[in-house]
């Protein structure tokens, strides 16, 4: 049977809980999941693309199902360059879902051969994004019940 890898993209600036959760639920599913740290035209970074990379690594290190990579480009691509067949994406909202649905939508249209899926997000990280941690780390505030222990260490 062939091996099923799913592609995990974000900018992860900074990983959260919610990220972690989404991962590990996913290998449930998949054999392999590449944490594709990529790079967002629309977002400004917080933390360097190498700080973000070795948290995440720190974070699954010992699970081989885990890989990470930085990339630049479409996620589809990505994915091909991979042999993953599939893109996993996690769902807070319903403003997450519909935003998500356009973009697996398009990324269907440019490759048929790669599947989007959705997690739903646990309830306990149902409000948690990276961008409401960064505005904590902004305005003093501290955010380390957030993020995992790796990430916290560097708040």
């Amino acid at each position: 049977m062939k091996e099923k890898i799913a592609v995990f993209p974000g900018s992860f600036d900074p990983l959260t809980l919610g990220h972690q959760d989404i991962v590990l639920r996913g290998l449930q599913i998949f054999d392999r999941i590449i944490i594709g740290v990529g790079s967002n035209s629309q977002k400004t970074n917080m933390f360097p693309i190498e700080k973000r990379t070795g948290w995440i690594k720190e974070v699954f290190k010992g699970n081989s199902g885990i890989h990470v990579e930085t990339y630049e480009g479409l996620t589809v691509e990505f994915c091909k360059k991979n042999n993953a067949g599939y893109i996993l994406r996690g769902l807070r909202t319903s403003a997450d879902f519909e935003f998500e649905k356009a973009i697996a939508h398009m990324n269907a249209a440019i490759s048929e051969n790669i599947e989007s899926v959705f997690i739903l997000s646990d309830l306990r990280f149902a409000a948690l994004s990276s961008s409401i941690v960064r505005d904590i780390i902004r305005n003093g505030g501290d955010a380390r019940q957030f993020v995992p222990d790796a990430v916290k260490k560097n708040l």
